[in-house]
């Protein structure tokens, strides 16, 4: 089989790529490596802004697979439309489950023992003692309960808590309980100190966190978004941090990037980190993986892993 493949790593710095296909390299650069109608097998540059990842969609008239190195899939969804009938959307499911669920925990913890107002007043060279919460005994609820989700949970297992609750669209049981539908999460989140997000950005879960949500939220709790900025109401949430009532750790905002001049950035009880869940040292080896094994799939005419739909599928 001939065919383009284009790649957003240079095709030589991975190990194990099958033979056949023309491997063409493209990181969202100006300049396309080839026409893009000859395009087969398009894997969306990482981490670049959606109109970036969506400008050559409308011209691959031939691709047959649009392959995400991110687990979310929303930033190509205005492209989809441009594709022709039959294409495999597949993310990167596998590929930062560790590096988000590590950033989960160190939000949770840099929050609850007070970590960024102990940097700030070691710039000062002022001794800050006092107690703060531990995240021993606490009752954590993680809304989104995929891969990652259930990545979080592993790492929260050994700090003591008193009870895990899981929230996903569908209700099912897993390995380390029950996981409840959103239906129930009125009834969840009174109970819960600490509330994860890590649910994807879907017509369902846009706003989700809004004015209802929050104030259902018990005084003192912990609000963590790892999932899309727009899962959360913003305007609902700097009410709640600026009557001091929660408290909230953010990798991802609304809007993004955060502007400079946004009350967000100064509203009390916030930890912010600028959308870093993904790429750290862990990504670029499981990116790797999951391109050569979807690339042996390809072109051996073997079931790719990870699909998320199909274009002119009934409901996609």
């Amino acid at each position: 089989m001939t065919a383009d493949v284009w790649l957003p790593i240079p095709p030589e710095d991975i190990e194990g790529l099958p033979d056949g296909p023309e491997y063409r390299f493209w990181d969202g650069g100006e300049t396309f490596p080839a026409d893009p109608a000859d395009c087969s097998f398009y894997v969306v540059p990482y981490m670049k802004p959606s109109e970036v990842g969506v400008r050559p969609m409308a011209r691959m008239t031939s691709v047959q697979v649009v392959q995400t190195l991110s687990a979310g899939i929303d930033h190509v969804e205005p492209g989809l439309g441009h594709l022709p009938p039959g294409v495999r959307l597949c993310n990167a499911r596998g590929v930062h489950e560790a590096s988000t669920a590590e950033l989960t925990l160190a939000l949770i913890l840099a929050s609850l023992r007070g970590i960024p107002d102990f940097v700030r007043a070691q710039d000062k060279g002022e001794w800050l003692g006092g107690f703060r919460p531990a995240l021993a005994d606490k009752n954590v609820l993680i809304v989104g309960y995929g891969s990652i989700g259930a990545a979080i949970e592993d790492r929260l297992a050994p700090f003591e808590l008193a009870r895990v609750a899981r929230v996903a669209r569908s209700e099912r049981t897993t390995a380390r309980g029950p996981v409840q539908p959103l239906t129930e999460l009125p009834a969840l989140l009174p109970e819960a100190d600490v509330v994860i997000l890590s649910t994807p950005l879907t017509g369902t879960t846009r706003g989700l966190v809004n004015d209802e949500f929050l104030g259902r939220m018990k005084d003192g709790a912990l609000l963590v978004n790892v999932a899309r900025g727009p899962v959360v109401d913003t305007k609902a949430l700097l009410a709640e941090l600026e009557s001091g009532r929660i408290t909230a750790a953010l990798d991802v905002t609304d809007p993004e990037p955060l502007p400079p001049s946004h009350p967000l950035w100064q509203a009390p009880g916030v930890l912010i980190s600028p959308h870093v869940g993904g790429p750290t040292s862990a990504f670029l080896p499981r990116a790797k993986r999951l391109l050569v094994d979807q690339l042996h799939r390809f072109v051996n005419r073997e079931p790719l892993r990870n699909v998320i739909l199909t274009t002119g599928a009934r409901g996609a």
